[in-house]
């Protein structure tokens, strides 16, 4: 479980990395080029992850 949490930790910090560069108008390509909210769920998710990879690497299991 350690191991599936650290990778969906991970993938979720590489896809808010794809919503944040979308949402800046940087990564240009989809429907949320250049919408500031995405940028901001991106943040949030990537966020998320960090804490999910955090976390899963203080369990004890």
């Amino acid at each position: 479980m350690k191991l599936l949490f650290t990778i969906l930790g991970a993938l979720a910090v590489l896809l808010g990395g794809v919503w944040i560069l979308q949402g800046l108008n940087v990564l240009p390509g989809s429907f949320m080029t250049g919408d500031i909210k995405w940028a901001l769920y991106g943040a949030l998710l990537a966020a998320a992850g960090v804490a999910l990879v955090l976390w899963s690497r203080r369990r004890r299991v």
